[in-house]
């Protein structure tokens, strides 16, 4: 049966209460939540970066910039994860099945985050590496601790990758304003998103990875290794590199819910979705094993009843209708 999940991030400040509400709203695919009302270091970038290995990083007034040493945001934002993870094991502890976490993938990081001398990480070929190296060795040692919290759940580990056709495109700007960076072509990509894979399957998590733009480069993740995509429904376009990814045994995991305050009927988003699939020549009964049904992106901007509202017509669109049933 298809099931539900979030994105990653929601609104307000306590943990423990929305850590009820994920479990309580999307059933047997939960997740870590990531709470950026509380800050940058709760925040998806300050989050990530708490995973870094033999790299610092701090909060500068332009945003996150790497450092010899851990800056106080960075501790900040170790102390606020492992806050956060306390109340899951405490919450979720005994949870059998899927559960999800999170972290920012290499590309977004390196359109993000500044080298210490100034402008982004995408200015540097070696640095980009670099970052994506430790992070991978970070993001192991996550999913081997979240391992030893929850003994028996399936980890899942979503790489958010927001920024990854503006890196492929060669969209992202540069620190004057006047121009763009160059872009990071397909194979540079696909060594760096390769990194995390690697790192995540070897740690025994299940790597998925988690794009909201228009042209998702569909081959280059299938290509990359991950085990599923999943993508704002409203924006992706069916096209053959869906259905041969699908095939292919990627699966697809639609953002069918929008994230606003008043999304829309579960008729009206069923039916988008299953035109989705349609159009790749796919019926309900070839999926729907393989479905989770999402938000289109992350909930912190809408309010907690919004919130609440989200996750759970996204697991009402997962389960199968009266007739089919």
């Amino acid at each position: 049966m298809a099931l539900a999940t979030g994105i990653g991030s929601m609104p307000g400040t306590d943990v423990v209460d929305t850590v009820h509400t994920v479990l309580g709203e999307v059933g047997a695919l939960p997740h870590v939540p990531e709470l950026p009302g509380r800050g940058a270091p709760a925040g998806m970038v300050g989050r990530s970066l708490s995973f870094l290995v033999g790299v610092g990083a701090d909060l500068q007034p332009q945003g996150w910039r790497l450092t010899d040493h851990d800056g106080v945001d960075l501790r900040r934002a170790r102390s606020l994860l492992a806050r956060d993870l306390d109340a899951v094991e405490e919450l979720a502890g005994d949870h059998r099945g899927p559960f999800k976490t999170q972290v920012t993938g290499p590309l977004t990081l390196a359109a993000t985050v500044e080298r210490p001398k100034g402008d982004k990480l995408l200015a540097d070929h070696g640095a980009r590496r670099e970052l994506a190296e430790s992070m991978a060795e970070g993001v192991a040692e996550h999913v081997r601790g979240l391992r030893r919290r929850l003994p028996h759940a399936d980890l899942v580990v979503q790489v958010d990758e927001p920024a990854l056709v503006a890196t492929l495109e060669a969209k992202v700007p540069t620190a004057s304003g006047w121009g763009t960076h160059r872009k990071v072509d397909a194979p540079e990509a696909d060594a760096l998103l390769r990194r995390y894979v690697d790192a995540i399957t070897e740690a025994g998590g299940r790597p998925v990875v988690h794009t909201c733009a228009p042209d998702v480069p569909v081959a280059l993740l299938r290509g990359a290794g991950f085990a599923a995509i999943t993508f704002e429904l409203a924006l992706a376009q069916p096209h053959d590199a869906w259905a041969e990814a699908f095939e292919a045994g990627v699966d697809l995991w639609p953002g069918a819910v929008p994230a606003v305050e008043q999304p829309g009927s579960d008729a009206v988003l069923g039916r988008r979705l299953e035109t989705f699939f349609d159009r790749l020549g796919f019926a309900r009964d070839a999926y729907d094993e393989r479905l989770v049904v999402t938000p289109a992106c992350g909930l912190a901007g809408v309010s907690p009843t919004a919130a609440r509202r989200a996750l759970a017509l996204a697991r009402t669109l997962a389960e199968p209708s009266a007739d089919e049933r």
